[in-house]
């Protein structure tokens, strides 16, 4: 290696090891969502399956808040720290496929900066260890190439088992692997091979446990995920949701680079056939995918997680590799001069804003419910209420307000959604004298009783109202009810719609 090759690896390290640092002081800072607590209680909990996700992202919360304790911070650092892992084989990939430390250099930073590896690793969702898990199917398949060997086969078959036990999105890497192996004469051989065949019952063995799971618990999770695929109405008005969301979690100068990378690719330019046709394969199987589910349902932004490694290398074939016309090479110098700045401030100020409000004057955005902002106060309030009224367990409508309740009450305070028990099945049953006393019902201000209170209860008494606040902005109003008079159990063990 040159001394220019090794400075410009040593920068690229030192570049993801910032960029690192700065989604851990985000972090320390930003409260949880509500789906981070959910998931923290599962990592309490861990088993091989739950009702909405395999198991994975309850292992790197597990491993976290064994780091460093059950707080913000630990719940997000080793899912942020798995940044690294995929940054190298995101590096190491574009490397075989383009030949280059050049390219390589400006995928890993493309990917880095974007909001889908910024915000996605220090979010902890399901998508986070499916993205790295998926840079690594990319890496091994890329090895597959380069080397020939078809013990590579088995690497890939672990990886994908991986991103499967992630999230049921990573089925998708069987068809798009097929097409790749297709679409290039050369690897069709592999089509005939029992290493293909090994590796695909690798993926199978590490994913079991979860299949395991399913198969004693009705194939609720199969049957809640894979049934967002039946199309009851076609709304193609999501399909305008789609493109300026993905727009801005590729950031927007990332989004150029990308498409103009995919666009070159298209043409043939920048790279062997095999090379071209795995990043296509990569990205268009499953993109092509959630176009057409976007045609009747909405679909999120951050189930594109798994193409992202893919995107980004295409960025830095249109960057490094491809030759333009002057005005989009115009285009191109900008985007790529440009783009790690952009990826950072937008970052910031997403950070800045979801804390503050301050960014729009304090108003309502489409982060003030899911972060929560004001949650530990507004606990310290529903427990002074909680110990004054003596009740011996809080209730909530929704697993949302339940696990902000689980994580920022007092450690061993009893929280139960007494509804939906099957997101909870993984944790046994309450302690049946905890809901023997009077009970505190958590829920928003609403205009009438709940019909699961009022069919439970007798007796209702409102004994708080408090605000959730960020700022000067009320989030929402809640209600606190001590509850007593049971008229049926406490907790409704009705089957998940999905079992009926």
């Amino acid at each position: 290696m040159s001394p220019s090759e090794a400075r410009l690896v040593r920068n690229t390290a030192l570049t993801v090891a910032a960029l690192v640092l700065l989604r851990l002081v985000g972090a320390a800072w930003t409260p949880l969502t509500f789906d981070e607590a959910y998931y923290w209680i599962w990592s309490k909990h861990l088993a091989f399956g739950y009702y909405d996700h395999p198991p994975g992202v309850a292992l790197v919360i597990r491993l976290g808040t064994t780091i460093a304790g059950d707080t913000e911070f630990g719940v997000r650092l080793v899912s942020i720290l798995l940044a690294l892992p995929m940054s190298f084989a995101v590096y190491r990939t574009a490397e075989i496929l383009f030949g280059g430390q050049r390219v390589a250099a400006t995928a890993t930073i493309l990917l880095n900066v974007t909001l889908m590896a910024a915000v996605g690793t220090m979010i902890v969702t399901p998508d986070s260890p499916l993205l790295v898990a998926s840079s690594f199917v990319l890496f091994f398949l890329a090895k597959v190439l380069e080397s020939g060997r078809g013990a590579w086969w088995l690497a890939v078959g672990a990886a994908a088992g991986a991103a499967l036990a992630s999230k049921y999105t990573a089925m998708f890497f069987g068809p798009a692997i097929l097409i790749w192996l297709i679409s290039s004469p050369k690897l069709r051989t592999w089509l005939v091979s029992p290493w293909l065949y090994l590796g695909g019952l690798v993926a199978l063995i590490v994913f079991s446990p979860v299949i395991l799971w399913n198969a004693d618990h009705g194939w609720v999770s199969f049957i809640k995920q894979l049934g967002r695929s039946e199309v009851v109405q076609f709304k193609p008005g999501f399909i305008g949701e789609l493109i300026p969301t993905q727009i801005a979690f590729a950031t927007p100068l990332v989004f150029i680079l990308g498409a103009m990378g995919l666009y070159a690719l298209a043409r043939r330019e920048g790279g062997a056939l095999a090379a071209r046709a795995l990043i296509n394969a990569m990205f268009w199987t499953i993109t092509l995918y959630f176009l057409w589910h976007s045609l009747h349902a909405r679909v999120e932004a951050n189930w594109f997680a798994p193409v992202y490694p893919a995107f980004a290398i295409a960025a830095a074939v249109a960057a490094n590799l491809t030759r333009w016309e002057p005005r989009p090479q115009r285009v191109v110098n900008f985007c790529l001069r440009w783009a790690s700045p952009v990826g950072i401030l937008m970052f910031a100020a997403l950070i800045v804003q979801a804390d503050t409000g301050v960014l729009t004057g304090f108003r309502r955005d489409a982060t003030v419910r899911s972060v929560g902002v004001g949650w530990q106060t507004l606990a310290a309030e529903i427990e002074a209420v909680r110990t004054r009224v003596g009740a011996s367990c809080v209730l909530a409508p929704d697993y949302g307000t339940a696990s902000w309740l689980t994580f920022y009450l007092p450690k061993d305070t009893c929280v139960i959604q007494p509804t939906q028990r099957i997101r909870w099945v993984n944790m046994g049953q309450p302690d049946p004298a905890k809901l023997s006393g009077k009970l505190l019902w958590v829920d928003e201000v609403r205009a009438s009783i709940q019909p699961y209170v009022a069919e439970t209860f007798a007796k209702v008494e409102r004994v708080g109202e408090f605000k959730r606040m960020r700022g000067p902005l009320v989030i929402e109003t809640y209600a606190l009810d001590l509850l007593d008079g049971r008229k049926r159990p406490v907790l409704d063990n009705s089957p998940p719609p999905e079992s009926q």
